[in-house]
C-alpha cells in the first residue's frame, strides 16, 4: 500500500514538475495612442506612450510639422477623483519630436489636455481573466495538496494520503483544462473599444453587462463658422445629445476633408473642445461654399462619412494645392480597378496618420464639389520593410519612392484627386484631375 502511494505521488510529482501553465488572454497593456490634431494654426500629432506602470508616469510626444509656429504647450492629464498633472513643452522652429510628462495615479478613463485641445485615453489594468486565474490556482491547489499527502506517507498515513491525491488529481484536471482552453475563449472587449470606458470596468472588464447590442445611431453633422474656426457640432441621430464617444480611427478622431469652390483641398484633424464639439481653423479661407465631409468612428458605430457645406465668409484668395510628383496611370472604365501610382524622388518619405499615402477622390464634378456623388479616402499601406518596425512613426524617413493606390471609380465623368504623403515633416499635396470613361455598353452620366 505504502509503495502504491508512493509511486503515484511520484508520478503526479513529476506532471507538476513538467506542466507549466499556459498564458491567458486577459487585459493587455494598451499601445501607443497616435492622434493628429489641428490645434490653431498647428498641424501636430499628438503621441500618448503606453503606461508601464499605475502610478507612474504618461510620456508624450508632440510631432510638429512645416509651418507649424514655435511656442509653449501646456499638457494636463486629468480625471475625476484624481490629481491633475501638469507639463509644458517648448515647440521649436524645427519640425519634429518634442516631449513631456504627465502623471497618472490611477487606471480607468483619462483626458489629455494640449491647450485648449481635450483627447480622452484610457490607462490599462492589469486584470487576470478567469480562466487564467483557474490555471494558476489549480496548479497552486494541486501543489499544497501534494505537500500534504507527502505529509501522510512520511508519518504511516498512506490511507489519509489518498485522500489529497484525489485533490491533486482534480487540481490539475481543472489547471489543465483552463490552460487548454484560454487561446479558444475569446478575450473581452477592452473598455472603451464598444463599452464606454468607466473606472469600475476598466479595473474590472469582466462585471456583468447587461449590454447585447452594442450598436449606436449614425451621427448628425452641423457645421458653421466662428470667426477663422470651423465648428463642427455632431448630435445621435435618435436622441440629439452630443455625440462624445469617438475613437481614434487612423491615428485621428475626425478626418475632415473641406473643398473651396475652387477647388483647394484641406486635410484638417480637428481638436475636441467640448463633448459633441470639434474645431479647426481655416487660416486664409478663400470666400463661398466649401464642401466637407468628416470621416469619423463611433464606440459601436463602425465608420461613417458624414458630408455637409458651410457658408465661409472669407477672402476672395485662391491658394491652390501645389505639390509635385510624377504620376503614372492608365485609367480603366467605370466599374473596374484603376491603379495610380505617385513618385516622389527619394526613399525618404515619412509615415502620415499611419499610411504611406492618401488619396482623396470627388466626383464625377459639375460645378461645386457640394454636389458630388462620389467622396473616397483611399490608402496606400505602409510596406513590410526587414530592420524596420512593424508600425513605424513619423521619425521614419526610409519608405517611397513609389507609392501606389488602387481605387474603382463607380462612374463615370470627371474626378478631383489629391495625393497626400509627408517629407521633412511637411505634408505635400498633389492635385490632378482623371477622367474616367464608361464601361462598354453604358451611357455615362
Amino acid at each position: 500500500m505504502k509503495r502504491s502511494a508512493a509511486i503515484l505521488l511520484f508520478t503526479l510529482g513529476a506532471i507538476l514538475g513538467i506542466t507549466a501553465p499556459a498564458l491567458a488572454d486577459g487585459d493587455r497593456i494598451g499601445g501607443d495612442v497616435h492622434v493628429a490634431q489641428t490645434l490653431g494654426d498647428r498641424d501636430l500629432t499628438v503621441i500618448i506612450r503606453r503606461v508601464a506602470e499605475v502610478p507612474g508616469p504618461v510620456h508624450v510626444d508632440v510631432v510638429t510639422h512645416a509651418g507649424s509656429p514655435p511656442g509653449e504647450l501646456i499638457l494636463t492629464a486629468r480625471a475625476a477623483g484624481a490629481a491633475t498633472s501638469t507639463a509644458k513643452v517648448v515647440l521649436g522652429a524645427t519640425p519634429g519630436f518634442y516631449s513631456g510628462v504627465v502623471e497618472v495615479d490611477r487606471p480607468g478613463p483619462w483626458e489629455l489636455a494640449v491647450d485648449e485641445a481635450t483627447i480622452p485615453f484610457v490607462v490599462p489594468a492589469l486584470v487576470s481573466s478567469p480562466w487564467e486565474n483557474a490555471t494558476y490556482g489549480g496548479f497552486i491547489a494541486a501543489g499544497a495538496l501534494l505537500f500534504l499527502a507527502l505529509l501522510f506517507a512520511v508519518f504511516g498515513k498512506p490511507g489519509l494520503a489518498l485522500v489529497p491525491t484525489a485533490g491533486v488529481i482534480a487540481a490539475i484536471a481543472v489547471g489543465v483544462t483552463a490552460a487548454l482552453l484560454s487561446p479558444s475563449i475569446p478575450p473581452v472587449a477592452a473598455p472603451g473599444t464598444q463599452l464606454d470606458p468607466t473606472f469600475g470596468n476598466v479595473n474590472d472588464p469582466y462585471q456583468r453587462t447587461s449590454t447585447v447590442d452594442f450598436s449606436r445611431p449614425p451621427v448628425n453633422l452641423v457645421p458653421t463658422m466662428k470667426g477663422e474656426d470651423l465648428v463642427l457640432s455632431l448630435t445621435d441621430g435618435s436622441s440629439g445629445r452630443p455625440v462624445d464617444d469617438l475613437l481614434v480611427h487612423d491615428s485621428a478622431f475626425v478626418h475632415l476633408v473641406v473643398v473651396s469652390p475652387s477647388g483647394n483641398l484641406r486635410h484638417l484633424h480637428p481638436i475636441r473642445t467640448a463633448p459633441g464639439e470639434y474645431r479647426a481653423r481655416l487660416s486664409a479661407a478663400e470666400q463661398g461654399t466649401h464642401a466637407i465631409a468628416a470621416e469619423i468612428a463611433r464606440r459601436g458605430g463602425g465608420v461613417q462619412l458624414l458630408r455637409s457645406s458651410v457658408e465661409v465668409p472669407g477672402t476672395a484668395t485662391v491658394q491652390a494645392n501645389d505639390g509635385k510628383a510624377d504620376l503614372a496611370t492608365e485609367i480603366r472604365e467605370a466599374g473596374r480597378p484603376t491603379t495610380i501610382t505617385a513618385r516622389f524622388g527619394d526613399r525618404e518619405l515619412q509615415p502620415w496618420l499611419g499610411m504611406l499615402g492618401h488619396m482623396i477622390v470627388i466626383g464625377p464634378i459639375s460645378g461645386n464639389a457640394v454636389n458630388a456623388p462620389i467622396w473616397a479616402h483611399v490608402h496606400s499601406m505602409i510596406p513590410p520593410t526587414p530592420g524596420m518596425p512593424d508600425r513605424p512613426d513619423e521619425s521614419v524617413a526610409a519608405y517611397g519612392p513609389d507609392v501606389p493606390f488602387t481605387y474603382s471609380f463607380p462612374l463615370p465623368g470627371r474626378y478631383l484627386v489629391w495625393i497626400q504623403v509627408e517629407r521633412d515633416y511637411t505634408i505635400v499635396t498633389v492635385p490632378t484631375v482623371v477622367d474616367v470613361p464608361a464601361a462598354k455598353g453604358v451611357s455615362g452620366r
